[in-house]
């Protein structure tokens, strides 16, 4: 099922409306955006767990999450 946007608040809190359109075109699903930020969120702890590096979806979704980070650092 497409997320819609209070998919994406609920996981990420108010974002921009461009993200959130990106994080919607990727098909992913709520659990898979939950897991990208976490990735983004606490990547070591996720690494300690002897979790792999996210593929796919999540990882597409990481990548978006990560250069919006990046872009507010700016």
């Amino acid at each position: 099922m497409t997320m819609t946007l209070q998919d994406v608040v609920a996981v990420l809190g108010p974002v921009d409306e461009t993200l959130v359109s990106a994080v919607i075109a990727t098909g992913a699903t709520q659990a898979e955006l939950a897991e990208a930020w976490a990735w983004i969120s606490n990547d070591e702890a996720l690494m300690g767990e002897g979790r792999r590096l996210p593929t796919g979806r999540v990882a597409t979704l990481a990548d978006l999450l990560k250069d919006d980070e990046d872009e507010e650092i700016e």
